[in-house]
């Protein structure tokens, strides 16, 4: 279900924060992506993007985030936490998501090749999941959008 609201500060205070992860990301040549995961007003968890440096595919900015977030709370599942994510999620992290029932997903630029929000699947409309998660995209996504066009260029 697409919250209409518009962001507010604590949604731009958090997504100023992953995409100081998502720069950290970029600076061990990784795609520049970063989470953080958020109960209450607290970071509980943070994540950047590592598939390269751990040869492991599932090592994403989200995917990160929430294996912490469930070691610190420990609990599998994650009632209540928001993930602020600087690029939207592919279909294995949202159904890391769903697995853990996230309440929130907020993030930034649109991902036109893989994502699963609202760019190529619209994953958390299914109205067959037995748990629906909030979102919200478009934050700050003119920044979140840039270092990763900027990190693409430098590739090319």
């Amino acid at each position: 279900m697409l919250t209409m609201t518009h962001h507010n500060l604590k949604d731009t205070f958090f997504m100023q924060r992953a995409l100081k992860l998502a720069r950290r990301a970029r600076e061990l040549g990784e795609v520049p992506v970063g989470a953080v995961a958020v109960l209450g007003d607290e970071i509980v968890s943070e994540g950047s993007n590592c598939p390269i440096k751990t040869n492991d595919f599932t090592s994403h900015a989200e995917i990160i985030a929430l294996r912490k977030a469930s070691e610190k709370l420990n609990n599998y599942r994650l009632p209540g936490v928001t993930l602020y994510v600087t690029l939207e999620p592919c279909i294995m992290c949202i159904g890391a998501m769903i697995q853990a029932r996230i309440k929130r997903l907020v993030f930034g630029a649109k991902d036109p090749k893989s994502g699963a929000i609202t760019s190529v699947f619209q994953v958390l409309d299914e109205n067959k999941l037995n748990h629906k998660i909030e979102y919200q995209g478009g934050i700050m996504a003119e920044e979140c959008g840039a270092i990763l066009s900027d990190f693409f260029r430098s590739k090319r």
